[in-house]
């Protein structure tokens, strides 16, 4: 049986959405993708993640004005 994470980190949100590493950490630093911070650790939470991929589909990431943000 596998097991449904509520939340994971940036390595685990790339796994799970094929977008690399680099661009989701320059998507939380233009604060496009909402996160929390425990520390030094970052947390995305998985419904979080689910709705930025939906509101984006057809943008290009790496374009700061083209991507949408999520907001809480």
């Amino acid at each position: 049986m596998q097991e449904i994470k509520y939340a994971m980190s940036i390595e685990e949100a790339s796994d799970y959405t094929g977008i690399g590493r680099n661009t989701i950490r320059k998507l939380i630093e233009w604060e496009k993708l909402p996160v929390l911070r425990i520390g030094r650790k970052i947390v995305i939470r998985r419904d979080a993640l689910e709705r930025f991929i939906a509101i984006n589909e057809g943008c290009n990431l790496r374009i700061r004005n083209e991507t949408k943000a999520v907001t809480n």
